[in-house]
């Protein structure tokens, strides 16, 4: 397709292996069992996933207990009370807090990938937490011991690996998550902490290569849960000066959902640069109505007429369901969804003269 599109990743989980992960967590189910279950649901979404049309595809983070904790699921030396992030519609996710060190990650994105390429008979996409997220679950108190100098080094260690983990078992895409972003505008808005987190993310990006780079990408967008957001109401002319500032090849940005697209548009063209690449959102993925194709194609056209061609993708604003226990949206609606994207971009395309 002359002009990319990609998915940003998660996909609603079947209920099917909702209950089978309730009924594993009671001690109700065997762990060969669970596994089945999040093979099965792995097959579906790769194979719904590839009847869309969606030239580049995921597993739909099928096996992810969040996109978020993933990596540090079943670690022993964490508490449940950690920072908590407050939706707009009233609800809160709570991270863990970090109790001891050393800290590492106990499971890597790459295993995730290496499952649903049993399956996939397309490019698969994988994304991956960013480490600005993980470095909030140090306790401002500090760890007796375990300086945050030495649990920042080891948190940019396992990041690498994360990430490398992908790359080595054939990722076409890999996307770092950076959901945080404009919630630490929201947080600080002195903008410290987003300018520390970028920082911190370039620091574990200097371990890969030009070439690496240019297949990795991050994704911002306010938060989508339960079908609500948690930093909508965040500027993006507070963020994307420094977000552009992160050395990667691909930047996946909410669009579909902001109330002024135009605005945000003219930010992108303001800041973006030569050599990245913009996937903007044309799917709101917090509204229940599936877009129409001709929805679709006008904003890829409106987006064209602010970031060049060679430079612009589509996307959708967020994944469906990031965190594993929302059932708030069917995986119908969300496949339908990514359907009328991908007919939508080469609508798009068509009328551009570039298909």
């Amino acid at each position: 397709m002359p002009i990319p599109t990609e998915p940003i990743g998660s996909i609603p989980r079947p209920d099917e292996l909702l209950d089978a992960v309730a009924a594993y967590q009671k001690g109700e189910l065997a762990r060969g069992e669970l596994d089945a279950a999040y093979a099965t649901a792995v097959r579906d979404t790769i194979e719904q996933f590839e009847r869309t049309g969606s030239p580049v595809i995921s597993d739909g983070e099928q096996s992810k207990p969040s996109f978020a904790t993933y990596p540090i699921d079943g670690l022993d030396n964490l508490a449940p009370d950690g920072i908590s992030i407050p939706f707009e519609d009233g609800h809160n996710r709570q991270l863990p807090r970090l109790t001891r060190g050393p800290f590492a990650y106990k499971t890597y994105a790459g295993s995730y990938l290496k499952l649903a390429k049993q399956y996939a008979q397309r490019p698969l996409k994988q994304s991956v937490i960013a480490a600005s997220a993980l470095s909030l679950i140090y306790p401002e108190e500090g760890i007796a011991g375990y300086p945050q100098d030495t649990f920042t080094e080891d948190l940019v260690k396992s990041a690498v690996a994360d990430i490398r983990s992908c790359l080595d078992a054939g990722a076409e895409r890999v996307q770092i998550d950076f959901t945080e972003g404009r919630l630490a505008v929201k947080l600080d808005p002195s903008k410290q902490l987003l300018r520390r987190f970028v920082t911190l993310n370039n620091r574990v990006l200097a371990h890969f290569s030009d070439v690496e780079r240019a297949r990795i990408g991050i994704h911002t967008c306010p938060g989508a849960d339960q079908d609500a957001a948690h930093s909508a109401d965040v500027d993006y002319a507070e963020l994307l000066p420094d977000l552009f500032q992160i050395n990667v090849g691909n930047f996946y940005m909410t669009l579909a959902a902001e109330k002024d697209p135009e605005h945000v548009l003219a930010i992108v063209r303001e800041h973006l640069g030569a050599g990245k690449n913009v996937f903007v959102g044309v799917i709101d993925v917090n509204d229940p109505r599936v877009e129409s194709a001709e929805e679709v194609c006008e904003r890829v056209l409106l987006a064209a007429r602010y970031i060049p061609l060679g430079q612009l993708g589509s996307t959708d604003d967020c994944g469906f369901s990031p965190f594993g226990d929302d059932r708030s949206t069917a995986r119908k609606v969300a496949f339908d969804k990514i359907r009328a994207r991908v007919e939508g971009t080469r609508l798009a395309a068509q009328k551009l003269g570039v298909a």
